[in-house]
C-alpha cells in the first residue's frame, strides 16, 4: 500500500525544545482514517494529555468524510494514542514530575496502511529561545547565500 501521507507540525520545533521522540498508533473510526489518508487532518494546534493513564491526542482536527453518510466522526474529538504500557508510564512520570508537555510532531501512515503520530516529550522555549532560534536561522540563510554567489 503506497501513502504518501506526511502532516506535520511545523511550530513544533520554534515553540518547544524537543527532548524525546515516540511514535504511536491512534484509534481511529473508519471515517477518519478515510479522510487522514486524503490529507485532511491538521496536527499544528494539537498536544497530548493524559487521562486514567491512557494517553489522548487533543485538538487534533480531522475534517469529516466528504463520502459519509450521517455517520460521520467529530473533527476535533479526543483520540486515543496506543503504545506500550511502559513508555507510557515513563511518559507519565516524566510529565508530572518535570511538568514537561506532550505534542505531536507529525501525523503519517506506515507501509502496512496504518496511521501513526510521532509525539515528542517536549519543554516550552522562552522568549529569548525563539529569538535565538530566529538569528541562527537567518545567518545560516545568509551564509547559504554567501556561498552560492561565491561559487
Amino acid at each position: 500500500m503506497k501513502n504518501n501521507i506526511n502532516i506535520k507540525n511545523r511550530k513544533a520545533k520554534f515553540e518547544y525544545e524537543l527532548l524525546d521522540k515516540y511514535v504511536a498508533g491512534i484509534k481511529l473510526a473508519g471515517t477518519e482514517i478515510k479522510a487522514i489518508r486524503m490529507g485532511k487532518a491538521s496536527i499544528t494546534e494539537s498536544f497530548c494529555e493524559f487521562q486514567n493513564h491512557e494517553l489522548f491526542v487533543i485538538n487534533m482536527h480531522v475534517e469529516e468524510y466528504s463520502h459519509a453518510s450521517h455517520f460521520n466522526h467529530n473533527p476535533k474529538s479526543e483520540r486515543k494514542l496506543l503504545m506500550q504500557r511502559r513508555e507510557l508510564k515513563k511518559l507519565e512520570k516524566e510529565v508530572k514530575n518535570s511538568g514537561l508537555t506532550i505534542i505531536p510532531l507529525r501525523l503519517f501512515i506506515n507501509e502496512r496502511g496504518i496511521a501513526k503520530l510521532q509525539i515528542a516529550l517536549a519543554r516550552g522555549k522562552k522568549l529569548y529561545d525563539k529569538r535565538d532560534a530566529i538569528k541562527d536561522r537567518d545567518s545560516k540563510r545568509r551564509l547559504d547565500r554567501i556561498k552560492k554567489d561565491y561559487n
